[in-house]
């Protein structure tokens, strides 16, 4: 080292100095961040601040606690059919902000606006223009833009076919909701189901009418839950575990209806409503044998499946209703004659009026028939005859087979605001004028269960709508409802004798009821005709009455019982036993003939078809009786539209789904319930007019179907 090289002395002291306090700053500043951090990693492992445990405050932010949504259980009918069913819809939405993007760079707003107004006015009912205008709003910057109505509500269908476009920025919000895949159908009975938000926005079908409601606890399940570990972007953390706590479904409940007569009575109502536009209009098939409730319904009703009509009317008028009956109480009056020792037919009376006190009891027809037979008199739907009949009985006795009927009294349908009914009874002319069916008021329900004492040769059956409760994970039975006998009031010769009057109506060359004449059959019934009441007397004026019906057959050994109300009807050129006799026959003879059908044929269940090729699922399902309806350009089935091991009927049509594009079939000859599924498998918009079977349809056979397209078809009854 030569002398240049060398430092004093003096001049080195300093900078070792300054590398020393550099040193020791920095291992200060190590030991510092060194406390620090295991300060905080000693409060966050063990301690609280402020009361706040902050490892499990940690715990929290990054644990997902999720619902696990319980199915409600559906509801069927007699066949295994759904009538209600659980199902989702959707709302879309557009996300507009474009510093939304993901991880991997792709980008989660809007980037093709053209494309997205494109697809949306294609599956929706709104248009291209519309779309693009809400995608580009004239003021502010929203995160995310909505389409109203039109964007709510959306099948999985549609859905599907948007997300098929692969749209940046188009978003869905699922919704639960509740299927009526049948529309018009029972609806007050079944009645509905409706999302309700709790407090905690936990969002749950709630039932609100009918069976709905009266099997709330049944039907809804219990919701489960699982915790999963999620990253600050929401994904799940690698080798964390699920706790899970799995949801339990709602129980299954299934009815006495039957799907075919059900869809029949609906038609042959609403035809006879169009032309009479009734207040109110009730009518029930029952089984005469159990009680059990093949088809009911009334109207105003609504579409389930649209809520059109809804407002309307929200009560069951089968047990929410109590009216005073008319001449269908004379059946009542004269069982009670006759079982009580009283009647004697062959005996005569004058007819027309009759004096009671100094008040008079009327016949419908005031100049009357005459001197006659108490026979006649029945058969003729004298008012006078049953009054002398309650005369002869005394009130203390006809009291006592009303209450023996069990009217004025609820029949226990477990359905929600059943009435008992009221009467009024204290002056000799009001216990005279209940024999004839005015000041008594009854429920459909309860003249049902008078009817089956007659139906079925005394004992008397209690109506009933549920068959069993099932649980959907075991499929075992929870609860089972079977015939009940709830009374004997009246003999088995009684009732066959009363019902050999009721013949008489239909069959004597003076009875009134030759409308319900069926071929092949006899009938017995009973005809009514009741003044209805303002509350303080009865209103006048052709319009103002209750017309009713009470028919079995066959009259010897009845099978069915049918009841049919109509009130303050604006008849026009048709009279009230033609047009009720127009919505019975039909309805009794479809159940006559569903009944010889089951006997010369075996009950088929609906097979598993799902996976197999047209051909085979076409054979198999033939050999089971089914009419086959393919809908798709492909090989194998994806979806059949009958549920696996439910019952098919003899010529049941079955939609076997392919996927790929859809042709409409011709549907000539389809039935409305036909047409009305084939609608709502393909989403179409469906317009019916006409009542029975499709002899026109606005889109031509063969015509490729899309999703959201309107279909019209006419209907007319098969001559």
């Amino acid at each position: 080292m030569n002398d240049s090289q060398k430092q004093p002395t003096s001049n080195r002291t300093p900078r070792r100095n300054r590398k020393h306090v550099g040193q020791f700053l920095f291992f200060l500043f190590l030991g510092v961040f060194i406390l620090i951090v295991g300060r905080f990693s000693y409060i966050s492992i063990g301690k609280k601040v402020q009361n706040v445990n902050l490892s499990a405050a940690a715990q929290q932010l990054y644990t997902a606690n999720e619902t696990l949504k319980a199915k409600r259980g559906s509801i069927y009918d007699a066949n295994g059919q759904a009538i209600a069913e659980d199902t989702s819809v959707y709302s879309v939405y557009v996300v507009l902000d474009k510093r939304q993007v993901g991880l991997n760079g792709q980008k989660l707003y809007a980037t093709n606006k053209e494309k997205i107004a494109t697809v949306l006015a294609k599956n929706l009912p709104i248009s291209r223009k519309k779309v693009l205008a809400t995608l580009n709003p004239s003021s502010g910057q929203p995160f995310q833009v909505e389409f109203g109505t039109a964007g709510q509500n959306i099948s999985l269908t549609t859905k599907e076919k948007i997300q098929a476009a692969h749209l940046n920025g188009v978003n869905f919000v699922q919704q639960e909701a509740r299927l009526y895949p049948n529309g018009t159908f029972a609806s007050h009975l079944i009645g509905l189901a409706q999302a309700q938000t709790a407090k905690n926005g936990q969002t749950t079908l709630i039932g609100s009418m009918g069976i709905e409601q009266a099997f709330n606890k049944e039907l809804t399940g219990t919701n489960g839950s699982q915790k999963i570990k999620k990253d600050m972007y929401g994904y799940q953390l690698p080798g964390t575990k699920q706790k899970a706590k799995k949801a339990k479904n709602g129980d299954n409940v299934y009815t006495t209806l039957d799907t075919r007569l059900q869809t029949l009575l609906e038609t042959e109502m609403s035809s006879v409503q169009s032309q009479v536009k009734a207040n109110s209009m009730n009518a029930v098939l029952m089984n005469a044998k159990t009680g059990a409730i093949l088809a009911a319904t009334q109207r105003p009703t609504f579409n389930a499946t649209t809520k059109s009509g809804l407002n309307q009317v929200w009560r069951n008028t089968l047990v929410q209703d109590a009216y005073e009956p008319g001449s269908t109480m004379k059946i009542f009056t004269l069982a009670s004659s006759i079982n009580s020792g009283n009647y004697n037919g062959n005996a005569t009376y004058q007819s027309g009026k009759y004096t009671i006190g100094n008040q008079t009891v009327p016949d419908w027809n005031t100049s009357g028939w005459g001197t006659i037979t108490y026979n006649k008199g029945f058969a003729v739907s004298s008012n006078v005859a049953m009054a002398h009949l309650e005369q002869q009985m005394g009130a203390k006795t006809w009291k006592s087979y009303i209450k023996k009927f069990h009217f004025l009294q609820s029949t226990n349908s477990g359905l929600p605001g059943e009435l008992q009914g009221s009467i009024a009874f204290k002056r000799p002319i009001e216990q005279a004028d209940t024999s004839f069916g005015q000041g008594i008021q009854v429920t459909v329900f309860q003249m049902l269960q008078g009817l089956t004492a007659v139906s079925n040769n005394g004992k008397m059956m209690k109506p009933y709508v549920i068959s069993k409760v099932t649980d959907p994970n075991t499929n075992k039975t929870v609860k089972k409802y079977s015939p009940k006998v709830v009374g004997n009031p009246i003999s088995s010769k009684t009732a066959q004798d009363v019902r050999k009057h009721m013949e008489d109506v239909v069959y004597k060359s003076y009875g009134i009821g030759s409308d319900y004449k069926m071929s092949g059959q006899r009938v017995a019934v009973k005809t009514g005709t009741a003044q209805v009441s303002n509350g303080s007397g009865y209103l006048s004026g052709d319009d103002n009455y209750l017309y009713s019906v009470a028919a079995m057959v066959p009259a010897s050994n009845p099978k069915y019982v049918m009841y049919i109300t109509m009130k303050q009807p604006h008849l026009g050129s048709k009279t009230a036993t033609q047009l009720l006799s127009s919505i019975m026959k039909p309805v009794m003879a479809r159940a006559l003939q569903e009944e010889t059908e089951t006997k010369t044929t075996s009950t088929n269940k609906m097979p598993n078809v799902q996976g197999k090729t047209i051909t085979a699922a076409t054979s198999s399902l033939t050999k089971a009786g089914a009419t086959v309806t393919t809908l798709g350009s492909g090989s194998k089935v994806v979806k059949q539209s009958v549920t696996t091991g439910t019952s098919l009927y003899h010529d049941q049509r079955v939609f076997l789904l392919t996927g790929g594009k859809v042709t409409l079939p011709s549907l000539t000859g389809w039935s409305k319930g036909d047409v009305v599924k084939l609608a709502q498998l393909e989403d179409l918009k469906l317009s019916v007019s006409g009542d029975g079977y499709v002899t026109k349809q606005s889109l031509k056979a063969g015509s490729v179907l899309t999703s959201g397209s309107t279909l019209s078809v006419t209907l007319k009854q098969n001559k």
